[in-house]
C-alpha cells in the first residue's frame, strides 16, 4: 500500500435527546409527556388558557414553545396543581364535591349555574358531561348558594326545568368560541370560529359572497370528531355544536357579521383571475340577428340553387305526360295493375 492513504473525518451526530431539545417548539403529544399529563389534561389545560401555544409555521397545527414548558414548570407546586385546576368530573363525582344529589346536580347544570368543560359520548350514544372540580367547589363554598344547595328550589326555576330548559350544551358552546377565539388573531379566523357554531343556512344568508365563504372555511377549525361520519353518534356531537336557540343564534350572527366586517378591511377575500379573452375569428363570429332570424326552410331553400322557369315547367309538364302522378291510395295501385 503507498504512504498516502485517505482518511474521513467522520463529523458526530447529535443523540435524539439533544435533537429535541434544541427544537423551538414542540407537539402536543410531546409536550404533554414533557409536563407529565394526559393528552386529555394537557388539551383541557390549552383550552382554559394554562398552557399556551403557537401556530406551527408548517401549517401542522399548533405546537408549544419550550419557554412555555419551562414558565410551566417553574409555577408553584407543579405538577399537582396543574392537574388540580384541569381536572374535569362527572355527575356523581361533581354531586359527592358539592354533597348534594346527582338529581339536583343535575337541576343546577340544566339551569345554568354550572358549564360544562367537555362532553363525550358513551357506548350507548348518551352525552356525558364534565364539569371542572374546581369551579365545582368554589360553587358549593359560596355563602350565596347555600339557599340552592340546601333548600328548596325555588317555584320559577322549577318552572323553566318542567318547561324543558336545558342550558347545558348552550354554556359548553360559549366556552368552545371563547376558546377558538384565543386561539388566533387573523380576522377570517375568528369570523370562521363563530361561523362554525352556526348552520350552513344561517352562515350562507350573512356570508352571501361565495368565494368570502369559501375563504372563510379555509379557517375553519378542526372539530372533534365523535364516530364514524354520517353515524348516529356525529349527528348527536353535530346537533351540540350548532346553536338552536333563537336568542342564542342572533347572537351569534351579529358576531360574525362584525367579524366578517373587520376581515374584509383587514384584507379582502381573494378571486379568481379573468382571462384575457381572444379575439373573434370569422369562423367564431356569431351570425348576424337578421339571419338567425330567418325560418329554418328559407334558408335551406336560400342555399339550394335555382333552376330557371322554363327548366322548372318543362320537367313538370314531362312528369304529367309520361308518368302519371302515382295514386296515394292502395286501390287506385291494385287497379292499375289488373285492368
Amino acid at each position: 500500500m503507498s504512504g498516502n492513504t485517505i482518511t474521513q473525518s467522520v463529523m458526530p451526530t447529535a443523540s435524539p435527546a439533544v435533537a429535541m431539545a434544541a427544537r423551538p417548539t414542540l407537539a402536543p403529544s410531546r409536550a404533554a409527556r414533557e409536563l407529565g399529563l394526559k393528552r386529555g389534561e394537557f388539551d383541557l389545560a390549552v383550552r382554559l388558557g394554562c398552557i399556551r401555544t403557537v401556530p406551527d409555521e408548517g401549517g401542522g397545527g399548533r405546537r408549544v414553545a419550550r419557554a412555555e414548558i419551562e414558565r410551566v414548570r417553574s409555577e408553584d407546586g407543579f405538577p399537582d396543581a396543574l392537574r388540580e385546576r384541569v381536572k374535569a368530573v362527572g355527575t356523581s363525582e361533581g354531586a359527592a364535591l358539592m354533597d348534594v344529589t346527582a338529581a339536583r346536580f343535575t337541576r343546577f347544570a340544566r339551569l345554568g349555574f354550572i358549564a360544562p368543560v367537555k362532553f363525550y359520548l358513551n357506548r350507548y350514544r348518551a352525552v356525558v358531561w364534565l364539569y371542572l372540580a374546581e369551579e365545582l367547589r368554589q360553587f358549593a363554598e359560596s355563602e350565596e348558594h347555600a339557599q340552592l344547595l340546601n333548600g328548596r328550589t325555588p317555584e320559577g326555576l322549577r318552572d323553566q326545568l318542567d318547561a324543558g330548559l336545558d342550558l347545558r350544551a348552550r354554556n359548553w358552546r360559549g366556552r368552545h368560541v371563547g376558546f377558538l377565539l384565543r386561539q388566533t388573531e387573523d380576522p377570517w379566523a375568528r369570523a370562521a370560529a363563530v361561523a362554525s357554531l352556526l348552520d350552513p343556512v344561517q352562515v350562507a344568508e350573512i356570508v352571501a359572497d361565495p368565494y368570502e365563504r369559501a375563504y372563510m372555511n379555509r379557517f375553519r377549525p378542526e372539530q372533534t370528531t365523535h364516530g364514524a361520519p354520517d353515524s348516529p353518534a356525529a349527528h348527536v356531537a353535530a346537533r351540540i355544536m350548532t346553536a338552536e336557540d333563537p336568542d342564542e343564534i342572533s347572537w351569534l350572527r351579529s358576531d360574525l357579521a362584525n367579524a366578517l366586517g373587520e376581515a374584509r378591511a383587514h384584507r379582502p377575500a381573494p378571486r379568481p383571475t379573468p382571462k384575457p379573452g381572444r379575439p373573434a375569428t370569422n369562423r367564431e363570429r356569431p351570425q348576424p340577428i337578421e339571419e338567425r332570424r330567418q325560418p329554418v326552410d328559407e334558408r335551406q331553400s336560400a342555399d339550394v340553387p335555382q333552376q330557371p322557369a322554363e327548366v322548372r315547367q318543362s320537367a313538370e309538364v314531362r312528369q304529367t305526360i309520361d308518368e302519371p302522378a302515382r295514386p296515394r291510395r292502395l286501390l287506385g295501385w291494385l287497379r292499375r295493375r289488373n285492368p
